[in-house]
């Protein structure tokens, strides 16, 4: 190799190096430029965003008490068929009904006109005296208990929108009784029906 070749070689390689290293800072340069356009457009979006969370959250405010968003304040409960031939049924769910709507959903009573949900269902069917099994007490004599079953359908329907709440069809719960206490199975029944209710119009939010 001459002189004057093996002089340029290393003025060769240095601007190798060089426009390699002037690569390098701008790469790093549009990896920052980058990533600053990426948060900007992240932040806009973010922004734009806020309005409709907020009227979203104004749209179904929640009130903390019974879970329902606040605008669902009264209720009206409908009798509910009864096709059974147990009259004290549709009475007893009817209480139970509205007790619970008020102390665990915080929801007033109000004509159905008015009313923000409306409760309307059937007493489907209603089977006592079911055997369940005997047991023996401490002075040897058989305690003999039994069951019933009790199956509804209900539908709690939102009046402002015709939306669906709750649509639940052959609900069917148990209640075990000592014979001759019948009401006593059929309370723990209906008490059992009205925590799945309750549950299930919760469970929309």
């Amino acid at each position: 190799m001459t002189p004057s070749g093996a002089a340029g070689e290393p003025h060769r390689t240095g601007a190798v190096a060089e426009a390699t290293g002037t690569a390098r800072v701008r790469s790093v340069a549009l990896t920052r430029r980058e990533s600053v356009r990426a948060l900007v457009r992240g932040l806009a979006l973010a922004a734009a965003a806020s309005p409709l969370v907020a009227a979203s959250s104004a749209c179904y405010g929640f009130s903390g008490g019974g879970g329902l968003p606040r605008n669902l304040k009264t209720v009206a409960i409908q009798p509910f068929d009864n096709q059974t031939a147990a009259p004290e049924l549709q009475r007893e769910l009817f209480d139970q009904l509205r007790q619970v709507l008020r102390d665990r959903l915080n929801l007033r009573e109000a004509p159905e006109a008015k009313a923000d949900l409306v409760v309307r269902g059937t007493i489907v069917s209603y089977d006592v005296d079911l055997p369940l099994g005997a047991s023996a007490d401490a002075r040897n004599t058989a305690s003999t208990r039994r069951r019933l079953q009790l199956t509804i359908d209900v539908e709690i329907v939102e009046s402002a929108t015709t939306r669906v709440l709750l649509n639940k069809k052959g609900l069917s719960r148990e209640g075990q009784y000592a014979e001759g206490g019948e009401a006593t199975g059929r309370k723990n029944a209906i008490e059992s029906i009205m925590a799945d209710i309750v549950e299930g119009v919760q469970s929309q939010w």
